[in-house]
């Protein structure tokens, strides 16, 4: 496996497995990784000849206040579990490459990034589609798998690339999830014994919430009514936003009648870590 820093030598080798008659697959993460991430290498690997995995904690995606500083960053450990996966190349770019003195160019996608968790993160979004068309840029893939947990940022990517006319695949992984629901996430690291004892009800709210939904309810509020009664159980986890919305323009639903995705942000209250998960009804991403 390489491990590559350089933006100009990353671009020339893949250039380099494509001329050879290889495709290229980008797996984008900030490392920290678990089996989440390590399942989207498999599933690049079922769709090409050469995998990618970038590790970079992206500055412009987190706000002021939120955990850039104490982000985990255990780089050769990370580079073990990729290599073990069968991964081909990391590649791990300095922040001063990726953004050198007098950056001044963002990518926005309107609309879609003002809800759910771009409510209260207002420059996050920007951040991400930022730096992921940068690694498309650099890496040049022909396929990029993103994972299902993070639901708003694969619509918004889907919608940039789309909108952009950029000749690649976007695949969509599913969560991969603990023996007890709880989502996978380089964040759960934070969570204190009794938050994490709670945080199950995340995954059961949604679970509940899909019962319903499969014994004929079709009304959104009635959805959200049911999560908020599951959350309300415990004492360590409070929700941000509850939401039943479409997963094209990501608008709310008053009543579900195509496919739906239900998000799910919540807060804990002793180490102030933030959660989301989500499911799909009727369709996929």
């Amino acid at each position: 496996m390489k491990i590559i820093e350089s933006c100009q030598e990353m671009r020339n080798l893949s250039l380099t497995a494509q001329k050879s008659g290889r495709r290229v697959a980008l797996v984008p993460t900030m490392g920290a990784l678990h089996d989440g991430h390590l399942s989207l290498l498999k599933i690049a690997s079922q769709h090409c000849d050469f995998t990618v995995m970038s590790l970079f904690v992206n500055p412009t995606q987190f706000g002021p206040k939120e955990d850039f500083s104490k982000y985990p960053r255990p780089f050769e450990r990370d580079c073990e579990l990729a290599k073990a996966a069968g991964c081909d190349c990391i590649f791990a770019p300095k922040p001063s490459d990726m953004y050198p003195e007098n950056y001044s160019t963002y990518v926005t996608v309107e609309n879609i990034t003002d809800t759910l968790c771009g409510a209260s993160r207002p420059s996050h979004f920007k951040g991400v589609t930022t730096v992921v068309l940068k690694l498309f840029n650099i890496v040049l893939p022909q396929i990029a798998v993103f994972g299902q947990k993070d639901a708003q940022q694969v619509i918004v990517i889907k919608r940039m690339v789309q909108d952009l006319n950029m000749p690649l695949q976007l695949i969509t992984a599913p969560i991969i999830r603990e023996n007890d629901g709880l989502a996978m996430s380089s964040r759960n690291v934070y969570l204190s014994e009794n938050e994490r004892a709670e945080a199950p009800l995340i995954y059961k709210s949604l679970t509940e919430a899909k019962a319903l939904y499969d014994s004929g309810e079709r009304g959104g509020q009635a959805i959200k009514n049911c999560i908020q009664s599951i959350l309300d159980t415990g004492r360590m986890i409070k929700a941000e936003y509850i939401e039943v919305v479409d997963t094209v323009r990501i608008s709310p639903l008053e009543k579900i009648d195509k496919p739906v995705l239900i998000a799910i942000a919540c807060r804990t209250n002793e180490s102030g870590t933030r959660l989301i998960d989500n499911i799909i009804l009727g369709g996929d991403l």
